[in-house]
């Protein structure tokens, strides 16, 4: 056969194979997804007079569909999975003293990982001042903010505020843990599941039997259900990366490069600071951790909810080595509690609006400023969009102008993105710390693989 005649042959045959490869590799196929939709969502965002008015958000629409089904599935069986992991966790421990050793290193990298991320994200808005070269005056008219938001918008003065924190403290129980589920308040479900497996543990194993066998089957069904999610994937990123092109445009980007630059390079120092945690005190270094890793964090990155990939966040864990009941403990917790990114992007918005309105903070109020991040980053929940609603209440109660606030908003789903992947990031890093409390032993009902 001539050289001719094979070349069609070999092309056929290459073609096969990176077909074959991308099928086989979830993260593959993340991956393009992410740039298909990006060229699309350009295409359509740079030739928006080839469609009628309105025509390319009804598209965008359309083609986020798999995006809002994918979530939706996750939605649906988010509550019983994290509530089944922690107690399954929590069961599999294999005593009182492992318990109180996983919650107080969990607790210290917490406050320690989101204290240095927010002090960095102050630093950094200091240093390079994204919002002192725009000025109020070319910020449009400020975005209609909501009543519940208006409200709390006058400043506490400091003794109100240590007044109100017993009662902030006693309202984390979940009184009602109904209404805790039916409104999706995560933080209320962790302490109910740790409340109820902490409990569970001092009843007798035979009585506490049917429970267990109930809470592994529910495991397993949830999980189940996230495989049949897992398949939308490629599809979700898709839609989801066109719309966003589309919504923002690449000259909102660029208008405000350095404000997202600034953003990004605080969280690219976050990062790299996970893998140097992970690589000094976990032995796992920067490569192994990523090629373990990337898929998880491509998703993550693509749905902007540490929430909704959690159930793979615990199958990534499982891959890095660590326990399946350290890891359906830590995950479920890091991904309602462990947002040091949201800490250190809201750090930088808040000064980033303060220079934008010429607003000079005192030393003082940048210290609260800080102290304020730090404690509601911790509990917020892990879906798109809420950091907007705690930035805007902290700024108003910081007496500071929310003009730029529009321009935020422009980006904000980008950095959104950005930010959810780093804090799953610092999820697994949390993880790989304290695997070595865990037996090899894997918690039940969680599968090896999604």
């Amino acid at each position: 056969m001539s050289p001719t005649a094979e070349t069609p042959i070999r092309i056929a045959r290459q073609r096969f194979k990176l077909r074959i490869w991308i099928t086989s590799r979830l993260w593959a196929q993340v991956i393009a997804g992410m740039v298909l939709g990006f060229a699309l969502g350009l295409f359509m965002s740079q030739n928006s007079d080839l469609l009628a008015p309105g025509s390319m958000e009804i598209i965008g629409l359309w083609l986020a569909l798999p995006a809002k089904i994918f979530m939706a599935l996750i939605a649906m069986v988010l509550v019983p999975l994290i509530f089944c992991s922690i107690v399954a966790g929590l069961m599999s421990a294999a005593s009182g003293t492992e318990l109180r050793s996983v919650g107080l290193r969990l607790g210290t990298f917490i406050l320690a990982t989101t204290a240095a991320a927010a002090t960095g994200g102050i630093l950094l808005a200091s240093w390079i001042k994204p919002g002192a070269g725009l000025g109020a005056a070319s910020s449009p008219a400020p975005p209609a903010m909501p009543s519940a938001a208006a409200e709390a918008a006058p400043a506490l003065p400091l003794e109100k505020g240590v007044a109100a924190l017993p009662e902030m403290i006693a309202a984390i129980l979940p009184a009602n843990p109904t209404a805790s589920i039916v409104q999706g308040d995560m933080l209320a479900i962790v302490v109910l599941a740790l409340l109820i497996g902490i409990s569970v543990m001092q009843v007798e194993r035979e009585r506490a039997q049917p429970f267990l066998a109930l809470v592994d089957a529910l495991l397993s069904i949830s999980m189940n259900i996230v495989k049949w999610a897992m398949f939308l994937t490629p599809y979700a990123v898709f839609g989801l990366m066109v719309q966003l092109v589309i919504r923002i445009g690449l000259d909102t980007v660029l208008g405000i490069s350095v404000y997202v630059g600034t953003v990004l390079l605080g969280l690219a120092l976050l990062l790299t600071l996970y893998l140097f945690i992970a690589g000094m005190f976990a032995q796992t270094g920067p490569a192994e951790f990523l090629k373990k890793a990337g898929g998880n964090l491509l998703l993550a990155f693509s749905t902007s909810s540490s929430s909704a990939v959690m159930p793979v966040t615990i199958q990534t864990a499982r891959r890095l080595g660590v326990p399946g009941n350290i890891a359906n403990i830590v995950i479920p917790l890091g991904a309602t509690m462990n947002m040091a990114g949201t800490a250190l992007y809201q750090a930088i918005a808040i000064l980033f609006l303060a220079q934008l309105a010429g607003v000079e903070l005192s030393l003082a109020q940048v210290a609260i400023v800080t102290g304020t991040l730090i404690a509601s980053s911790i509990g917020a929940p892990g879906t798109p969009g809420v950091s907007i609603a705690i930035l805007s209440s902290v700024a108003l109660s910081m007496n500071i102008p929310v003009e730029g606030m529009v321009i935020i908003l422009g980006v904000d789903r980008l950095l959104d993105m950005c930010r959810t992947a780093v804090n799953v990031t610092g999820d697994l890093t949390a993880a790989l710390l304290l695997r070595d409390i865990g037996g090899p032993e894997s918690a039940p009902g969680t599968p090896e693989r999604l």
